[in-house]
């Protein structure tokens, strides 16, 4: 256990004071020198008015997608500023902020970097081990990084990130690291079952300064047992205070201004707790159950509600302003409780994944890190949209949302099965029991019970080891294990016979370890002295954030642990145990070095290869990001129809393919480790259009062409055409061109086009032919009574000429009453009166007749079939 002696205080016999930083005006040069400087860039008009500018109620959100943070104003739901960090696009960010400094810990480089809210400049950076298991905690001036694989807390000069004074150290495998309202420091050691808080040491007036006063280092002043060793913790630090939950035991221990509170929770499934809560009141989440359990901070539980919905993707529920906020990360739906558990308000999401919620500045900020919205909710719980892109900002739109995986089936749920590799080691009148993973049967294992030598203790699902003590030396013992779920205790599995003696060898004097690319971790160690006895082997344990658990053993000096073993990404520490032929066990090696797993990326998901209908011998691919099993990914590898090209991002076009061509697409991603497994989708590019043509009809001056068109992948248009006539334009299934002349036999062309190319069909299809009725009726007086009889010298009625005009030389006939002739187009000519004999008709139109071949007869002696219409007729 940590105790006060380990740190040294900062001032003796008083209270440490503590310094606010003071900032300084912001002038436009160096906002200009921002980009140089701080490699990042402040996207957006008014950039320099803005940097100035510091809201009290404001928050800066990730983005991962666009690499960028934005400042959210909580009063106006508006971003007024922008932020690009470079090569950090789609990376895992932590965002640690006060009213004055902002420090930012990307999990896929370990990089962290503090940032000056007055001056918007980056002010130190520094590197931490990536993955999961480094924490950065900031309160006011004071800035921590709590390495919790390691056991060490080591407090930082946020302006510098020096670190400041000496670290405080516990056992490796601690979890918690956030600061209470009072700026304590809260720590969990699990296999210690305490709990205690850390204040930040007095920094000096400027970074490089001593410090006033003696030494500088920050001061564990309390500690606390909350819960039995080996139990499963987690914490959320209170306005004053923490609260700390027991897995293990289902209970929620509070400790408050000395005064330790348990209040025990009826829970069959693993519980949750934000990190940081306000107000009176506790949310303790078990998204198993989706249920959320209301502690007092004085203890006792006040209600229970149920969380609408299927699945176990609930982050944990934040107190906000007399109400519960829990978020469904399958969904994308934040859900409003008040106070008495009564569902009050559903806020839909437009994506899903993770979700982020926490309380500052009398705000409730909701962020999803993947997409471009966040939300702001005051407190008087009126929820407004935040547009993280806003066009006033940067412009343009959001990337697209990949979609949402398919949700999985779910699995059959059962009690646990027995623990795997139940392993005794005997020591000095104790006996350390280590065991591998049961399996969950489809529900999370909530604690192991170790029972022997007349105990029983309870051990954390995450730690699956155990120190058994008051035992006899020269006895012999045996130990069984089993696992709990929420369907109840599963089998139990028993250890091998040990028998506790003071002859233990010694541990290793030190460990090293090793990831490598291929997901195995290698750890090593120096031969131990067995005291006289031989060393028969050495049981490995594996620690990282809040966990320990057994990884193997081995004859040798060394031991390879599995690909998949441990969780890519997160960071891990070993110690190893020497046990000698008699089976007895030494202490604990010192802890080795940090590693972070890793191994090639996962296969790309929801691969999509699809033609690109305006872009010959183009295919576009998208894909999900791969899984980068604990490294970043740095590229794709994509392989479209044996050309490779290397993409960053998780799209792209190729071209130059050819036409109406099948294509293999595969795509790799790539990271430390190498390429990783491919995705394989298939594509076409866009092929030349097919035309077949289906029919045809026809009137008398017009024609009908119908037809289907394969526009191979693209986009067709279609014409229509014929000898002597423009080409007619029109939708590809029908096209009708008019100001033909009738009965004329015509050929058409349809001619379909893409950006592949184009291709034609052809339709022979006659004009309906136009008759006309020689008309010619004899009036009622003297000659008039016989003028249509017959064909006479002078003018008479339906006469036909060569020419357009009624010229004797040229009449070729004449056409008795009642002729019906063929008709096939009009022509302006002399202008021809039929007076009584024709009512009245008079026109300088003629018409182009089938008589003797082709030639001319007045209109005004031809009445037209359909409707006597002279405008059907094409013009000669």
């Amino acid at each position: 256990m940590a105790t006060s002696d380990e740190a040294v205080s900062t001032e003796q016999g008083t209270s440490p004071r503590r310094s606010r930083l003071r900032g300084g005006l912001v002038t436009i040069a160096t906002v200009a020198a921002l980009l140089a400087a701080m490699g990042l860039t402040v996207l957006g008009l008014g950039a320099a008015d803005n940097a100035v500018a510091n809201y009290d109620a404001s928050s800066w959100l990730w983005s991962a997608a666009r690499s960028e943070l934005a400042r959210v104003n909580g009063v106006t739901a508006r971003v007024d500023t922008r932020t690009e960090v470079p090569q950090a696009r789609q990376h895992p960010m932590q965002v640690t902020q006060t009213d004055r400094m902002l420090i930012l810990r990307d999990l896929h480089t370990g990089q962290v970097s503090s940032l000056d809210l007055a001056t918007l400049q980056i002010t130190a950076t520094t590197r931490t081990t990536p993955g999961l298991g480094v924490n950065v905690a900031l309160h006011e001036d004071a800035a921590f990084v709590v390495d919790a694989v390691q056991g060490v807390v080591r407090q930082l000069d946020p302006r510098s990130l020096s670190p400041v004074g000496e670290p405080i150290r516990y056992p490796p495998g601690i979890t918690g690291g956030s600061f209470d309202g009072e700026g304590r420091l809260w720590i969990a050691v699990p296999s210690q079952g305490t709990v205690s808080a850390i204040t930040a040491a007095v920094l000096p007036a400027t970074p490089s300064s001593p410090a006033a006063g003696g030494g500088l280092s920050p001061k564990q002043i309390e500690t606390y047992d909350v819960a039995e060793p080996a139990h499963e913790l987690v914490v959320s630090s209170l306005d004053d205070g923490v609260a700390v939950l027991d897995r293990t035991a289902g209970a929620l221990v509070t400790v408050q201004r000395g005064t330790v509170r348990p209040t025990k929770l009826s829970m069959t499934a693993p519980g949750a707790l934000p990190t940081r809560t306000s107000g009176p009141k506790v949310p303790v989440t078990v998204p198993g159950e989706r249920k959320v359990h209301v502690v007092a901070e004085g203890g006792g539980e006040t209600g229970t509600f149920t969380v609408p919905g299927d699945g176990d993707r609930l982050t944990p529920a934040v107190a906000w302003a007399d109400r519960f906020y829990c978020a469904d990360e399958a969904t994308g739906t934040i859900y409003s409780f008040a106070a008495d558990g009564t569902l009050v308000d559903t806020i839909k999401g437009k994506v899903t994944g993770p979700l982020e919620l926490e309380v500052r500045e009398n705000h409730l900020f909701i962020n999803a890190p993947g997409s471009a919205t966040a939300r702001v909710v005051d407190d008087k719980h009126q929820v407004r949209e935040v547009d993280k892109y806003a066009n006033d900002v940067l412009g343009g739109d959001p990337p697209p949302v990949a979609p949402p995986p398919p949700p999985p089936k779910k699995p059959k749920v059962g009690k646990p099965g027995a623990p795997r590799s139940v392993t005794a080691a005997a020591g000095n009148a104790l006996a350390r029991v280590s065991w591998r993973a049961a399996p969950t049967n489809g529900a999370a294992i909530t604690k192991y019970v170790v029972e022997g030598a007349g105990q029983q203790h309870e051990v954390g699902a995450n730690q699956r080891s155990v120190e058994i003590k008051g035992l006899t030396n020269g006895e012999t013992y045996r130990f069984s294990v089993h696992a709990v779920n929420a369907k109840g205790a599963g089998p139990s599995r028993t250890s091998n016979p040990v028998t506790p003696t003071a002859a233990v060898p010694d541990p290793p004097a030190s460990v090293t370890a090793q990831e490598r690319p291929d997901g195995t971790v290698l750890v090593r160690w120096p031969a131990a002295n067995g005291q006289g006895n031989t060393i028969a082997r050495y049981a490995v344990t594996a620690s990282s954030a809040g966990a320990n658990a057994p990884v193997g053993e081995s004859t040798k000096t060394e031991l390879v642990v599995p690909a998949g073993e441990l969780e890519y990404g997160t960071q891990y520490a070993f110690t190893v145990v020497s046990v000698n032929d008699k089976g007895a066990a030494s202490a604990a090696s010192p802890v080795s070095n940090t590693v972070v797993p890793y191994a090639a990326p996962g296969r790309p998901a929801e691969l999509r290869a699809s033609t690109v209908a305006d872009q010959p011998g183009t295919v576009s691919v998208q894909w999900a990001p791969a899984e980068p099993n604990g490294r970043p990914v740095t590229k794709y590898l994509v392989d479209v129809g044996g050309r490779t090209s290397e993409v960053t991002d998780t799209q792209t076009t190729v071209n130059g393919l050819g036409n109406g061509q099948n294509v293999t697409v595969k795509v790799k991603a790539v990271n430390e480790a190498g390429p990783g497994a491919e995705a394989i989708a298939t594509a076409r590019t866009v092929a030349a259009p097919r035309v077949t043509v289906t029919g045809s009809s026809a009137t008398t001056t017009g024609a009908t062409v119908t037809f289907t068109v394969d526009a191979g992948g693209g986009k067709a248009t279609c014409t229509l055409s014929t000898t002597g006539k423009p080409a007619k334009a029109g939708n590809c299934s029908s096209i009708t061109m008019t100001g033909l002349t009738p009965g004329t036999k015509y050929t058409f062309t349809v001619t379909a086009t893409n950006a592949a190319g184009k291709n034609t069909a052809t339709r022979a299809q006659d004009t309906s032919p136009m008759y006309g009725i020689a008309t010619c009726k004899n009036g009622p007086d003297g000659d008039q009574r016989t003028y249509c009889n017959s064909d006479r010298d002078g003018r008479n009625g339906n006469e036909i000429f060569s020419v357009a005009r009624q010229d004797n030389a040229k009449q070729v006939g004449w056409a008795e009453p009642g002729k019906r002739l063929k008709a096939y187009c009009k022509k302006q000519g002399e202008n021809v009166d039929a007076w009584i004999y024709n009512n009245q008709k008079q026109s300088t139109w003629w018409v182009q007749v089938e008589y003797e071949g082709k030639n001319y007869i007045p209109w005004a002696w031809l009445n037209l079939e359909g409707g006597d219409n002279i405008n059907v007729l094409p013009t000669c």
